[in-house]
């Protein structure tokens, strides 16, 4: 796929496709940054922070995804919120910092994972993802479901897990779906074990 100069959303977090990212947006650059992506109809890139912060000099993993906005709204403080989705994955190429301090990387689009069906082994995760669907709040209300899609349930279980930033990464940066629900199965495991004591 081609390259492409997109604007950086640096955050302590990773978004996966197809996922919800709510966002309260109150510096400069940022502001900026949306008023242009809703005004041109562009997306941002999500990248997860290796070290640092996201309002100084951070140093950024490679591997992120482009996140278009779906809603926005002024909150009760002002602050303007907005509500964007994942969409494809990006393998950064390089970034600058522009004069405002926004961050923008040249990228390259990473193609979507193959529409793999839930192998029978992994069922078991699907239906408990179906399970808790309803009680992950009203963000997950305009997501799209395909409980039978191994990519899409593996990157919503990825991103609901209660599981440090690293092994989120991992998980995106994996490009074969069945992989990621081999690599996820025994972290849920060890979460239901923790919750259980």
């Amino acid at each position: 796929m081609a390259q492409q100069i997109i604007p950086l959303f640096p955050l302590r977090t990773v978004l996966f496709p197809g996922g919800p990212l709510p966002l309260r947006i109150f510096e400069t650059r940022y502001l900026d940054m949306i008023s242009r992506c809703l005004r041109e109809g562009i997306e941002f890139g999500v990248v997860a922070i290796r070290s640092g912060s996201e309002t100084d000099a951070a140093s950024l993993h490679q591997i992120g995804t482009g996140a278009r906005i779906v809603d926005w709204y002024q909150g009760s403080d002002g602050l303007l919120g907005i509500m964007a989705l994942g969409e494809k994955r990006f393998a950064l190429e390089s970034v600058e910092t522009q004069h405002d301090g926004l961050h923008v990387g040249r990228c390259k689009w990473i193609q979507p994972d193959p529409r793999v069906p839930v192998p029978d082994e992994y069922a078991p995760l699907g239906r408990m993802l179906e399970d808790v669907m309803g009680d992950l709040g009203h963000h997950y209300q305009i997501v799209e479901t395909r409980f039978d899609d191994a990519s899409w349930v593996g990157n919503r279980l990825a991103e609901i897990l209660p599981i440090g930033l690293e092994r989120k990464q991992l998980c995106l940066e994996l490009c074969d779906p069945l992989k990621r629900l081999a690599l996820i199965r025994p972290l849920l495991e060890a979460v239901r074990e923790e919750s259980s004591e």
